[in-house]
């Protein structure tokens, strides 16, 4: 009997569909009060003064809170560098200070929320500006504005890598390839927006329900901000409406453990709700950070890549957030997955007055494919090489090191990927590949690009990755009742469903004997978060050791059999400042894209027609979980890549709503997706398992510009490909 490879129906599919799914919104408790965020709306400014007396004068008005109420006032992840409320009065030096429009200045608490709206509106605050920086090149002159003052510099994160001898290999080289790059910012847009709802539970924690990526986080970030013990925080996810990274960092959790906490502090024992508006949501979260490249490749006649070197500079934000981990993955990934011996790599974060950037599906490795993917295709396509047959020649091999000077851990399965999915796609390897070609015709020109790439899982660089789990066992003389304990957030992505399959396997009994407690600091331990691909890898070797523990004391006649066990990966390591030697991830999947367009030359529109997209998964815990995975990226890549045209000036926000902030709707995905699950075991893998969650999402947007160069001839070093952008491209070739 196995658990593992089969297409099990997720275990929260009848109650999502039937509407019984509750969501953080959704949550009404008796009695109830509601809160308002009142936010700056302005990019840089000094609060003078605050004056709220307009606002309690409204009738249903409770309580306002303002910087002064906050018993410690910074949060941030790794970096705490950004207040819970901007103004005067606070205990943290700087913080009367807003540095974008989403920072949140003060909390109205009403009984109803036209109350609160009503009174947040007749908050009355004496702004300075501040000049405004918008762009991180002018960030970084030593002359700028500081966005931090307590910095010496805008620039806060610095990565280099030195491999090799450049100079020697482009002086040797016979052919060289320079290009600069840029990729927006991109809105997670999830289901739904921002929300919760925060009181005092019956034990006395300040208790929050909410969605997130990480409990235990959510749950430090929010005891450190109210001077609490993190045992006096205890943090519920309910079911969540989608986070792809954007519920990585503070949003409403720090604000209505607070709320709940001062309410009590005046002896008023009631819940406070809090649900923001789409418009609230745009400007109050993270984005996909913006990143610009200089790079330039180098390759011999023969097709074997000598040399790279790559500039980059991150747009930031307003604060640190997670930008350095994203930073070292598009720093890693910016050469790809092939054997490149001389590298050159010069890497910055920079603040700036913008939203601040984040973690997002891929976390840095979207950016980096992009410029990877879209060099190889230019060397191949200069070289006069089919762009397979390229990669093959160059792709990573057991033991040959990354740019950071150590291989990538055995088992490497990169260039079966490539050719899994070049056969799919209708390439030809008769003595070599060779693409495949497309029937045109007078306004419609059709084109194929392609594109692979690597992907870690876990944050790594050195992080103490970790992920908890319980396995109870009851019954008499059989077992009769499995019981799983895990924290691991269900964002959407089927984790749940998979818990269930693998701890079912582990244990050795029939799925329908598994229940599951999830997402709850009261009785989880730490899962770590539910990002960077991986929680499945990490929540499977935290329930294979739990059970195998449990299944010991069965043995022993203990009833119940109750055990708990810490899954520690292999030690990585951080870039090294000079040489950017490390160690930087204990596994990786792979993946292979083909992209299949038509681009209108009459308007410029450009539609996917076809995608086939190859990725070793290591084992299929659910295959149909999996296609779901690649097809979601594969939609939320195409509005990155073609629809998703996220506009700040001066550090506003020009689409800040879904009508101008336009993703992808039914009619804009593609008409064709392939999903090809290769398994090619890891050894530290539970069961050979890797993460794959974000893999189909790197390679998408060069195989698009690859798609559209093959089929008008031009290259696109930035995105996303509008109709307005394609179609004054054609008209400018056409000159």
């Amino acid at each position: 009997m196995t658990n593992l490879g089969k297409n099990i129906h997720r275990v929260d599919a009848l109650s999502k569909v039937t509407g019984q799914a509750l969501y953080p919104g959704d949550f009404s408790f008796p009695n109830q009060l509601y809160m308002k965020v009142l936010f700056a709306n302005r990019p840089h400014a000094v609060i003078h003064s605050i004056d709220v007396s307009k606002a309690y004068s409204t009738p249903g008005v409770v309580m306002v809170l303002t910087a002064a109420d906050v018993p410690n006032n910074e949060y941030g992840l790794g970096v705490p560098d950004q207040p819970v409320l901007c103004g005067p009065g606070s205990n943290k030096e700087f913080a009367d200070r807003v540095r974008f429009i989403g920072d949140q200045v003060a909390l109205v608490i009403a009984e109803t929320e036209e109350a609160a709206t009503q009174a947040r509106n007749l908050i009355t605050v004496n702004y300075e500006d501040l000049p405004v920086i918008s762009d991180p090149f002018s960030a970084m002159h030593e002359d700028a504005l500081l966005v931090h003052p307590e910095r010496e510099s805008n620039i806060f994160t610095k990565y280099r890598i030195r491999k090799g001898d450049i100079n020697k290999a482009f002086s040797e080289a016979d052919v060289v390839i320079e290009s600069e790059y840029a990729t927006p910012v991109q809105e997670h847009a999830y289901l739904q927006p921002e929300a919760g709802i925060g009181y005092i539970d019956d034990e006395g924690h300040v208790t929050v329900i909410v969605g997130g990526q990480w409990i235990h986080e959510d749950q430090e970030q929010i005891a450190h901000s109210l001077n609490l013990d993190k045992e006096q925080v205890r943090v519920i996810y309910p079911a969540i409406g989608g986070a792809f990274g954007g519920r990585e960092d503070m949003s409403v959790q720090i604000i209505l453990g607070l709320a709940a906490l001062k309410l009590k502090e005046k002896g008023i024992l009631r819940p406070v709700k809090i649900v923001w508006s789409r418009e609230e949501s745009i400007i109050g979260h993270h984005k996909r950070h913006a990143y610009y490249f200089k790079t330039r490749w180098a390759a011999t006649k023969d097709g074997i890549l000598t040399a790279a070197e790559v500039d980059i500079v991150a747009d930031g934000g307003a604060y640190v957030y997670t930008s350095p981990k994203v930073l070292g993955n598009a720093v890693l990934m910016c050469t790809g997955p092939y054997n490149i011996p001389n590298v050159s790599i010069d890497a910055k974060a920079v603040y700036t007055n913008n939203i601040p950037g984040g973690a997002f599906r891929g976390f840095g490795g979207p950016q980096g494919a992009f410029v990877a993917e879209s060099q190889i295709n230019k060397v191949a396509e200069k070289l006069e090489i089919d762009p397979v047959e390229f990669r093959l020649k160059n792709l990573l091999k057991e033991g040959e090191p990354l740019s950071v000077g150590t291989p990538l851990p055995e088992g490497i399965s990169i260039d079966k990927v490539v050719e899994e999915c070049a056969l799919h796609s209708g390439w030809r390897s008769y003595k070599g590949y060779k693409k495949p070609e497309l029937p045109q015709e007078s306004s419609i020109k059709r084109g194929i690009g392609f594109a692979c790439s690597f992907k870690n899982i876990g944050f790594s660089f050195g992080a103490p990755e970790n992920s908890w789990a319980i396995i109870e066992l009851h019954g008499e003389a059989e077992i009769e009742k499995v019981i799983l304990r895990h924290a691991g957030a269900e964002v959407g992505q089927g984790a749940h469903t998979v818990f269930k399959q693998m701890a079912a396997e582990a244990v050795g009994v029939p799925l329908d004997m598994v229940e599951l407690k999830l997402s709850d600091t009261a009785f989880t331990k730490n899962s770590g978060s539910v990002s960077a691909s991986r929680m499945t890898f990490m929540a499977g070797n935290a329930i294979k050791g739990a059970a195998q523990l449990a299944l010991e004391k069965w043995k022993n006649e203990e009833r119940p059999a109750v055990a708990e066990f810490q899954y520690w990966p292999p030690k990585t390591s951080p870039f090294d400042p000079e040489t950017g030697y490390c160690r930087p991830n204990f596994a990786y999947g792979y993946v292979a894209q083909s992209v299949e367009c038509e681009v209108d030359t009459e308007t410029g529109k450009v539609k996917i027609t076809r995608v086939v997209c190859a990725d070793d998964v290591g084992r299929a815990v659910n295959p149909q979980l999996i296609e779901g995975q690649v097809e979601g990226a594969i939609v939320q890549a195409s509005g990155y890549a073609i629809t998703e045209n996220f506009i700040q000036k001066d550090g506003f926000v020009l689409t800040d709503r879904l009508s101008t902030y336009l993703i992808p709707t039914v009619l804009d995905i593609p008409d064709q997706v392939e999903t090809v699950i290769l398994e090619y075991s890891d050894k530290i893998g539970p069961w050979g398992i890797k993460g794959m969650g974000e893999m189909p999402y790197l390679p998408f947007a060069p195989a698009v510009t690859a798609a559209v160069h093959d089929a008008t001839g031009i290259w696109f070093n930035d995105f996303p490909l509008t109709s307005e952008k394609v179609y004054t491209a054609l008209k400018r070739q056409q000159r």
